[in-house]
């Protein structure tokens, strides 16, 4: 997975941490969810607030 990869990424994250409530994440925490993911394999540098909003957006969306 790469940063663009935005559904699938929020999909991955509702799976595996589906105690999490996303509305409440800090984007730090998030970004480092992110990166840990199995099949994450992109810069994790490149990982900015806009993607991280993004996927935070579509984790919502993925649980409601």
């Amino acid at each position: 997975m790469k940063w663009t990869d935005v559904l699938d990424i929020a999909i991955a994250l509702s799976e595996k941490h589906p105690e999490l409530d996303p509305k409440t994440i800090r984007f730090v925490d998030l970004h480092n969810y992110v990166v840990d993911l199995d099949g994450f394999n992109d810069d994790h540098h490149r990982g900015g607030e806009k993607v991280l909003e993004a996927i935070q957006a579509a984790w919502i969306d993925e649980l409601e």
